[in-house]
């Protein structure tokens, strides 16, 4: 059995959820039940057929609503792997430190290209990090105190899901020094990330050991399902560019949250419209669950 979680962004009418029916039963789905109206603005509808086709139906749906379709078995997840950079954070920081140097455009235009997936991820990052060579390291923390900005919904998905019992990772293609405060600031257990060269107060240009890309992402993923004795099916990872992707599709639950094409593409959900706490509904938990602190 699968369950088909409709999340509005503000209320979810009897309009919604009519058009769910009718798009379930064009998929060829049979609908088994649906639950109260949820917090005013979610339903689960629970039925039998095929997921793919249910969720392409859904979808069209739009009018603020997200779809999540997912197995019934497996719901709660308990370990939640996360990409930083405009998923947990509202900027890219890479970009952000870059108007510190006078070049965010130039910058902010690999980027986007990277997260596209149209450029190699280290080699478009090496060569942004080449472009900070000399900037003043005290431009990192004017950057996180001026610039960097937690995501709506973020805290307390993850404090929620900790207080649950579930790992909580944060692995970011960005730097430890952007990773850490805010991993701390959020509520994560632990994180990974890129390590900026440092030498006499000023950037060097370069990167310190080895990168995380996407492989990385994976491998941090499986080692922790790993060690926590987890098959994947109980994990949920959340990201929004192409080096995601891999994640995103080795999670037992991959979600793209306000990605570009070809990672929401990739998904197994796509959020467009909610935020972070979209991924509580998504699991069954309702906001009189949530935790904060």
């Amino acid at each position: 059995m699968f369950i088909a979680t409709l999340i509005a962004k503000e209320s979810l009418n009897e309009r919604d959820i009519q058009s769910a029916n009718i798009s379930l039963g064009r998929a060829d789905a049979t609908i088994i039940r649906q639950s109260e109206l949820i917090d005013g603005r979610v339903l689960d509808i629970f039925f039998d057929g095929d997921p793919v086709a249910a969720r392409a139906r859904l979808e069209m749906i739009g009018n603020g609503v997200d779809i999540a379709v997912q197995p019934e078995a497996n719901r709660l997840k308990k370990l939640l792997i996360s990409d930083m950079d405009s998923t947990m954070i509202t900027v890219e920081c890479i970009d952000e430190l870059a108007d510190y140097a006078g070049i965010k455009a130039q910058i902010a235009e690999i980027t986007e290209r990277a997260m596209q997936g149209e450029l190699d991820f280290e080699e478009a990052l090496r060569g942004r990090v080449a472009l900070l060579k000399g900037l003043n390291t005290s431009a990192i923390q004017q950057c996180l105190d001026e610039r960097v900005k937690i995501m709506p919904g973020a805290e307390m998905l993850v404090r929620t899901m900790a207080q649950r019992g579930a790992e909580t990772i944060l692995v970011s293609g960005g730097f430890t020094k952007f990773a850490k405060p805010v991993a701390q600031a959020i509520g994560f257990k632990s994180f990974h990330a890129n390590v900026l060269g440092e030498a006499a107060g000023v950037l060097t240009g370069g990167l310190d050991g080895p990168i995380v890309d996407s492989t990385r992402k994976v491998e941090v993923l499986q080692t922790a399902s790993d060690a926590a004795g987890l098959p994947l099916e109980q994990t949920i990872a959340v990201g929004d560019g192409a080096n995601d992707i891999p994640m995103l599709q080795r999670a037992g639950l991959g979600v793209a949250y306000h990605a570009k094409p070809k990672a929401a593409q990739a998904a197994d959900v796509a959020i467009r419209y909610n935020d972070l706490t979209a991924l509580l509904y998504i699991q069954g938990i309702a906001a009189d669950q949530w935790v904060s602190q």
